[in-house]
């Protein structure tokens, strides 16, 4: 019997031990640990209802040499407020604070005038510097209140791919891009500061073995801040020589599907979103627009028509210029006949007889089927939000004109990221790549998670994907520009597109109105980068091949010398 007084002795003097020490800990917590966590509770008091502040994992793009640059981040600092019951001299007062922080005169003196208040806030986003110049003053009737903000310290690079933090509806979340697809992760959730010890701990640790779905951290991104930079420039370059209504890229490894960068022009900064008039600029059309993309969609007709074995690079056939379909009569870029030409005069001259007689070769089913796999018609499921699918319904139907308008870019509509998904294929041995931005999460509560690419899909043979090529880096050393830009020490794979834009109020495609599209990837054997280039309506060149032939050509050099690509001949 004494024996078992003095065991339960012990375990209620072990139990009384544990709750001391949790206790202790929780006071440590409490008077050390998140001090400064309820002094700005208690001084937001004074300036609004109390709230928690914005707390938000962050987001990085990620250099050559596996550096992290911070793409968006929480900034501290404060809000400025007033108490206009014990502001004195209001016009000394304005005087002294507008030359430290940029303050509206007529808000600062309206909200002196409202005497029943006891706080107006003045200003927002004062940083640490003007926080200490302003108490440095000693001015009556000022406070200043912790405060936490979105801050995009790039500004507007990589503006359509990061997105921003705002309101959606009457809650503050993701908008946009990365802050919005990855919403749930990127979410911290805000400490509690009353929590029950006990069950804090016990939070902790379901905390630490949660299944990394339910995990909050930061998103590590493939874009590359310099090679972003670099095509940001390049895109404003064509932009204003060219008067585009838009124009947009994206620069990809075709091996891992990884983006190291995509932009669009016009553009905004996430820092000043609210200042934008049309919203429409935030959309990202590189994944929530499609368009006919014209010639560049000829190499993946080529490739079908090789991988089939309805063509060789050496077949030949009778271009007439044009060709008459279902009732309707489609010719060549200029309605030139060039006789009995080899398939590589298809690509080299973009004829668009060329491709609808690889067609009617293969046939319409073949064909569709193929276009169907090279993933035109669907998302690519790239981590961006409101992504949307191509409209390949054209060729769920009979008409010849609409199969033979499909082989050259017209009829059908393509996403630019399907469509360099789908290119992308050429350069991948036949094998489609899966885009994606971010290449790994890293836990707020410690470890991280590596994004895996899904399985492989091939959609064409490595020998079909390899002829193709050699053919594309014919007609970058020859036919484009006759030869004008060829690389003496690189290989490079290209193809231009110009399209016609179709529309409701023309009543079909409208006249002078034009898509141009340009695609290329190098070295073409073993390439390390595909890029896309399209531009909307380009005012004072009809093709694509004087548009965009040198920005590509620009960037290509760049890339190579960035990233000290050794020659391949």
């Amino acid at each position: 019997m004494k024996h078992i007084v003095v065991l339960r002795v012990r375990i209620l003097s072990v139990v009384f031990i544990l709750a001391a020490l949790v206790l202790i800990v929780q006071l440590y917590l409490l008077q050390i640990v998140r001090a400064d966590v309820y002094r700005e509770k208690a001084q937001a008091q004074y300036v609004q209802a109390a709230r928690d502040l914005e707390e938000r994992n962050d987001i990085y793009f990620t250099k050559k040499d596996g550096s992290e640059v911070a793409a968006a981040v929480m900034q501290t600092g404060y809000l400025l407020a007033i108490d206009p019951k014990l502001v004195l001299n209001p016009e000394g007062t304005y005087a002294a604070l507008s030359e430290l922080v940029p303050i509206d005169s007529e808000r600062f003196f309206s909200g002196v005038a409202k005497k029943e208040l006891s706080h107006w806030e003045i200003a927002k986003r004062v940083t640490e510097d003007e926080a200490a110049a302003i108490k440095a003053r000693k001015l009556d009737g000022v406070m200043l209140v912790k405060d936490k903000w979105r801050r995009y310290p790039g500004n507007t690079l990589g503006a359509h791919t990061i997105g921003f933090f705002g309101f959606l509806g009457e809650t503050r979340g993701g908008v946009y891009g990365l802050e919005r697809y990855y919403e749930d992760t990127l979410r911290h959730p805000v400490q509690e500061l009353y929590v029950n010890p006990f069950a804090d701990i016990f939070m902790n640790v379901t905390d630490a073995i949660a299944g990394d779905d339910d995990r909050d951290g930061h998103i590590i991104t493939g874009i590359e801040p310099n090679v972003q930079t670099q095509l940001e420039r390049v895109l404003r370059g064509i932009a204003e020589k060219h008067n585009t209504k838009q124009v947009g890229a994206i620069i990809m490894d075709p091996k891992t599907g990884e983006i190291r960068a995509l932009a669009v022009d016009p553009t905004f900064d996430p820092n000043t979103y609210n200042t934008v008039a049309d919203a429409s600029i935030f959309t990202n059309p590189l994944v929530q627009s499609t368009f006919e993309m014209g010639s560049i969609m000829k190499p993946l007709t080529v490739a079908a028509g090789i991988d089939s074995g309805a063509i060789t690079p050496q077949t030949t056939y009778t271009d007439r210029g044009c060709e008459k379909k279902s009732g309707f009569t489609f010719c060549n870029f200029d309605g030139g006949a060039r006789g009995v030409v080899p398939m590589q005069e298809v690509l080299s001259q973009s004829l668009n007889t060329g491709v609808s007689f690889i067609v009617d070769r293969m046939g319409k089913e073949p064909f569709g089927k193929y276009m169907f796999a090279f993933g035109l018609d669907e998302e690519t499921g790239i981590d961006l939000p409101n992504e949307v699918a191509g409209n390949l319904s054209a060729l769920h139907g009979t008409s010849d004109i609409d199969f033979a308008s499909a082989s050259f870019g017209q009829s059908i509509a393509v996403s630019p990221i399907a469509m360099i998904r789908a290119l992308g294929a050429l350069a991948n041995d036949g094998v489609l790549p899966e885009p994606h931005v971010a290449t790994k999460i890293r836990f707020a509560q410690g470890g991280e998670k590596i994004i895996e690419p899904l399985p492989p899909v091939r959609v064409i043979s490595p020998q079909a994907a390899k002829e193709t090529t050699r053919m594309l880096v014919t007609v970058f050393d020859d036919a484009l520009l006759t030869g004008e830009l060829k690389e003496e020490h690189y290989s490079i794979a290209a193809k231009t597109g110009t399209a016609q834009i179709a529309d409701p109020s023309c009543g079909g495609y409208c006249e002078g109105r034009f898509l141009h599209s340009f695609f290329g990837y190098f070295p073409a054997y073993e390439p390390r980068f595909i890029i896309l280039i399209y531009a909307i309506e380009p005012v004072g060149e009809q093709y694509a091949s004087r548009t965009l032939a040198r920005p590509f050509m620009e960037l290509a050099k760049f890339l190579i010398n960035y990233y000290d690509i050794p020659p391949d001949r």
